[in-house]
């Protein structure tokens, strides 16, 4: 998969998981799975920005 639209994908959800995330905040469900996906989101953004930098 090319790493520049792997991470618009990444950068797509994890914008859709934070609105997601605001909206249970607001009614006071658990957010924790959604905060644990956010951080590996994270992580995977900053894999996938290093890979692209590599590769350059």
């Amino acid at each position: 998969m090319d790493l520049e639209y792997r991470l618009k994908e990444l950068k797509n959800e994890y914008v859709q998981i934070q609105g997601d995330l605001e909206k249970l905040e607001s009614t006071g469900h658990s957010t924790s799975k959604m905060e644990e996906r956010l951080s590996q989101i994270e992580k995977e953004i900053a894999h996938t920005k290093k890979e692209i930098r590599n590769n350059q």
